[in-house]
């Protein structure tokens, strides 16, 4: 299935898997103790930061036209209920994000995740 068939949900689905999973990977090489390991995770995997990586991304011009277009369907996208401790707007922004991480991957996009990663973590960790 290409990415472009895939529903934005399902898209943010695998994306929020695959970010996740990047995420980990990196904080096991950078961190050795699993408190820490799980604080320093959700710096990342939030809605929250999450909202503000692709707010960021925005803000620098960062992205592509057509990744614009997928976060944006993301975005938008009606989901079921947004969770408890997270408010509409930063959701939708979260949804959008994982949308446009899934279709890059789905889509076989490695060294633009790549490049992203590398500009996540750098905003991140200053």
């Amino acid at each position: 299935m290409k990415a472009e068939e895939y529903s934005s949900l399902a898209l943010a689905y695998i994306g929020d898997a695959h970010y996740a999973k990047t995420v980990k990977r990196w904080v096991i090489d950078c961190e050795a103790k699993m408190d820490r390991m799980q604080k320093h995770t959700n710096r990342y995997v939030s809605a929250r930061a999450q909202a503000e990586i692709i707010d960021s991304m925005l803000a620098f011009d960062l992205l592509t036209e057509k990744e614009i277009e997928v976060y944006k369907r993301g975005r938008n996208s009606k989901a079921h209920k947004a969770p408890k401790n997270t408010d509409p707007v930063t959701y939708h922004k979260s949804t959008g994000f994982e949308a446009l991480w899934g279709y890059l991957y789905v889509s076989g996009q490695m060294e633009r995740l790549e490049q992203l990663w590398d500009f996540i973590r750098t905003l991140k960790e200053k």
